[in-house]
């Protein structure tokens, strides 16, 4: 057993809010010099900059997680994360079939660009990512679980979509059983106000720009078995479901 520094919540360039210089690449690179050995891709809505987020860990050594930033139709911020990245991409597909189509403003929300392995630009999203869906707080979850994912709300400890902020607390019957805090000395104050297992937190940077990624700080105890560590990491995670 190892301990594995992780960062589940990262933004690339296809995210509008997210930073030109947040290629793929770049993130896995950043990453390797924070010292973290498990990192998530979870862009606004979309998983399309994933493939080569995968390919650009491999180079740098990162284990790479397939994920998503989704937007219910609340407006509050669910990570969604999958064991493997052909999961991620048909979840992809899944949710352009409930994303609410307004044509993005570049000038305004920011660039949405798909990359290759090599850093090119291929495409460009033509809608608003960061936009709500049609997926309610209530279905994310169970929606999540047909393509073999898990999810959690992100960034509870934030006024900006977080499901506390949005909803006022977290509901009793809520099926979450883990939640993300941006920051660490939340977690406290969040468990005793909405008793939650302070086991249960997941803390993560929701990195928009390289600058936002952190030196390694929080770990997962897991095999030592590199190539075994996703799977461990999402059994562990589903153990607590």
């Amino acid at each position: 057993m190892r301990r594995y520094y992780y960062d589940l919540h990262v933004h690339s360039c296809l995210s509008p809010c997210g930073d030109n210089d947040n290629t793929p690449n770049n993130i896995a690179g950043m990453a390797s010099l924070c010292g973290l050995d498990i990192v998530a891709l979870t862009d606004h809505n979309t998983a399309k900059n994933c493939p080569a987020f995968f390919a650009a860990a491999e180079k740098y050594g990162i284990i790479p997680i397939a994920g998503m930033e989704l937007t219910t139709s609340e407006d509050i911020h669910v990570v969604c994360l999958f064991e493997t990245l052909a999961e991620a991409l048909e979840f992809d597909s899944f949710i352009e079939t409930k994303r609410i189509r307004i044509k993005n403003k570049p000038q305004i929300f920011g660039e949405q660009l798909i990359l290759d392995q090599d850093d090119n630009v291929i495409g460009q999203e033509e809608n608003l990512l960061s936009n709500a869906t049609m997926i309610s707080i209530d279905e994310v979850n169970s929606a999540v679980l047909k393509f073999n994912g898990i999810c959690y709300p992100a960034h509870i400890d934030r006024f900006s979509n977080g499901i506390i902020a949005i909803l006022g607390t977290i509901p009793s019957d809520s099926e979450f059983t883990f939640y993300e805090v941006h920051s660490k000395d939340r977690i406290e104050s969040l468990a005793n106000d909405h008793s939650i297992n302070p086991d249960r937190f997941i803390v993560s940077s929701d990195a928009h720009y390289l600058t936002d990624m952190r030196d390694k700080e929080n770990f997962f105890t897991l095999t030592d078995e590199r190539n075994k560590v996703v799977a461990e990491l999402f059994e562990f995670f589903r153990r607590k479901l």
